[in-house]
């Protein structure tokens, strides 16, 4: 392990070295690289560094230990000989969580798609208040939420909804939210008072870069059309809508939420790019990815991972056994609590396999 800290912060001094470089600060995809290669190191060099620092605290002061000392300076010693022995064995857990395998993905913008499922109206209205708790939990981030595609309904909910999430780190703690979210509550349509249960939807796409993506033009049917809002009616006697079919996957992306048809070409692009990676993504990690389905389930839509009980107040994660009595603050977006569990437990199932 130590070695490979070691090499972790010889890169470091390298790439220190490297953005200095009048050649590479003048080669602006060789700067943007390097600059993210040394970020996404920089924790684990200062954790090494802080560490190296307390093991040599902890040698000498077993070393005085050995030295002839008065009872008071012996016990002041002893007393801080046990702190340096507890901060290295803190340090050296952060640290093998530092150097477990990073998702490629974690720094990405994500494209999230919430879909109203079983239930009829009560299944989009629920997926209107997920795509609340999402925005409002994006906005406490520091991250900015952009809508792409909105298929509303006359009670307020969604059929569907895309939006984009840009923020460092979106994807790390969003792609948890992968799957079937199901919902238990009386609904207000309801006047007999009985608890109904839906579901919605949620995909999260880490967004695809035109490098990791190769889409041409001779693989892209586009359809053009008029805007339609709730019921079918027409809201735009103009051609602005737009439909792009990938041929060769047969994904199929639309996108009407701008007035000007370029505008909608170019956030259905950026979804269908996100969507043609998903699937090639997830295709080429089927036989290796095991590690991360032992700890936060498949990843496939289809599967429960949660339930938001009205009645109890009650939010459980399946794939972690995990219940909190907070559903009001976590539909307020507070969901640090539950994702922060996740990573916990899908961090605890890789060391657990390094391990074996």
């Amino acid at each position: 392990m130590f070695e490979r800290l070691q090499s972790v912060e010889d890169r470091y001094d390298r790439l220190n070295e490297l953005l200095s470089d009048p050649d590479v600060i003048s080669d602006s995809t060789k700067l943007r690289d390097y600059s993210k290669e040394q970020s996404s190191i920089e924790e684990t060099v200062q954790v090494y560094r802080e560490y190296k620092e307390v093991v040599s605290q902890h040698k000498d002061a077993k070393a005085m230990l050995e030295d002839k000392l008065d009872n008071e300076m012996y016990e002041m010693v002893k007393e801080e000989l046990s702190e340096l022995s507890d901060r290295k064995e803190e340090l050296e857990g952060r640290l093998k969580i530092l150097l477990l395998p990073k998702d490629p993905n974690d720094d990405k913008n994500v494209i999230v798609e919430i879909r109203g499922a079983a239930g009829g109206d009560e299944a989009q209205l629920f997926a209107g208040d997920l795509y609340k708790m999402y925005s409002r939990f994006a906005e406490v981030q520091g991250w900015k939420t952009e809508v792409i595609e909105a298929n509303s309904t006359e009670l307020g909910g969604y059929k569907e909804i895309i939006f984009m999430v840009n923020g460092n780190g979106a994807y790390s703690k969003l792609k948890y939210e992968n799957g079937a979210h199901r919902v238990q509550r009386v609904p207000t349509t309801e006047s007999g008072g009985r608890i109904h249960t839906s579901t919605a939807t949620v995909a999260v796409l880490a967004e695809a870069e035109e490098v990791e993506v190769d889409i041409h033009d001779k693989d892209i049917r586009v359809d053009t059309f008029t805007s339609s809002g709730p019921g079918g009616q027409s809201v735009n006697t103009t051609m602005s809508a737009v439909r792009l079919t990938h041929l060769p996957t047969g994904t199929v992306v639309s996108c009407q939420d701008e007035k000007s048809q370029i505008k909608n070409k170019e956030k259905a692009m950026k979804v269908l790019r996100a969507r043609v990676y998903d699937k090639f993504r997830q295709e080429a990690q089927a036989e290796y990815d095991e590690h991360r389905k032992s700890a936060v389930g498949t990843g496939d839509r289809s599967e429960r991972i949660r339930t938001y009980n009205f009645p109890q107040s009650r939010v459980t994660d399946h794939r972690i056994g995990l219940t909190i009595q907070k559903l009001d603050q976590i539909l307020q977006g507070k969901i640090d609590e539950i994702i922060d569990a996740l990573i916990m437990h899908e961090q605890s199932e890789m060391m657990k396999n390094a391990e074996e």
